[in-house]
């Protein structure tokens, strides 16, 4: 079946070539040139800085109760095996280590070791707060000598529901962190 007007030339025959537009003026929606991206030297440092960082994490664990169990399960079982997304290599000294996984319940006398343990972490480093009793001290939070979330201790990235949560939730906690990590900014010495 033909397409054809009355003089005889068909739809498709009077369409004009593609061009590329030279100017505003001449600009016609749908014959853009081909699709590029503009940056600058300093962004693509950036990115691949913050991507390189986002995938090659060293958390520490800091593993106080019940949920220090689904933290190991979800570094060691075969199921979860945290290692395929690059967090593998649990460190036992925060001098090596970028993320802290606080894990179970703090206590007041716990607080300063762990602020101690934080000051001894390399920049940049990130902490999760794993359970309830980490969020919000959970169900003892009206006891004496529970700390009322371990956000009153350090500052936390990424807060991983559950009592206990489950390997999957630290997993999806490690995911949110890796999309915060890649959307950091740059900082070049010198500057503030």
């Amino acid at each position: 079946m033909s397409t054809e007007n009355k003089q005889g030339q068909s739809a498709v025959s009077k369409r004009k070539p593609i061009m590329m537009a030279s100017g505003p003026s001449e600009y016609v929606p749908g014959q853009q040139e081909d699709p590029i991206i503009l940056t600058n030297l300093a962004d693509m440092i950036q990115w691949a800085q913050n991507w390189a960082r986002s995938r090659s994490i060293w958390p520490f664990g800091y593993g106080l109760a019940c949920c220090a169990i689904e933290m190991i399960a979800a570094a060691s079982a075969g199921q979860y095996d945290i290692a395929r997304f690059g967090y593998e290599v649990f460190r036992s000294s925060p001098r090596q280590s970028d993320l802290m996984i606080v894990a179970g319940t703090v206590s007041i006398k716990m607080g300063p070791r762990l602020r101690l343990l934080w000051e001894q972490m390399p920049e940049p480093k990130w902490v999760i707060s794993m359970g309830q009793c980490a969020n919000s001290a959970g169900e003892f939070y009206d006891s004496y000598y529970t700390v009322q979330g371990v956000d009153t201790i350090v500052p936390v990235d990424v807060y991983v529901p559950g009592c206990p949560p489950r390997p999957e939730a630290l997993i999806e906690g490690i995911l949110k962190l890796r999309e915060k990590i890649e959307k950091q900014g740059l900082k070049i010495r010198g500057e503030s």
